[in-house]
């Protein structure tokens, strides 16, 4: 009886774990440009291309101030809109495949990506 009361216990935890790895999505908001001197949106831009790549994104420019970022992870996609000017940037999400994206909320591990990408850039543009 104990036994059983107990294999019920675990098996709940894990199921509220697994519901524990869907989480509102995180999106960047006007995240300051901070650089040692004054740079250019042509700086910012292949701040954000080498950021990206150095993670595994595919990053394609769709004009001024814009780049549209893919990573692809085994069966896992991640589209975002990335709009920049000298003075700062923002990471929007813009679609997904295999993510549980429900409109407001995703899986976490996309979460961590765009962290992971924010700490890139913030690197590379720092280092200009």
């Amino acid at each position: 009886m104990l036994r059983s009361a107990l294999m019920v216990l675990v098996a709940a935890i894990a199921l509220l774990m697994v519901g524990c790895r869907i989480a509102p999505v995180y999106d960047v908001q006007q995240a300051p440009i901070v650089a040692t001197h004054a740079v250019s949106i042509a700086d910012v831009e292949r701040a954000i291309r080498t950021a990206g790549a150095s993670l595994g994104w595919q990053m394609v420019p769709r004009g001024p101030g814009s780049m549209e970022g893919t990573l692809v992870l085994r069966d896992h996609r991640a589209v975002v809109d990335i709009n920049y000017d000298s003075k700062s940037y923002s990471i929007k999400y813009k679609d997904s495949s295999n993510l549980q994206y429900d409109g407001s909320t995703i899986h976490s591990n996309y979460n961590g990506w765009i962290q992971n990408l924010e700490r890139a850039i913030r690197g590379a543009v720092s280092a200009l």
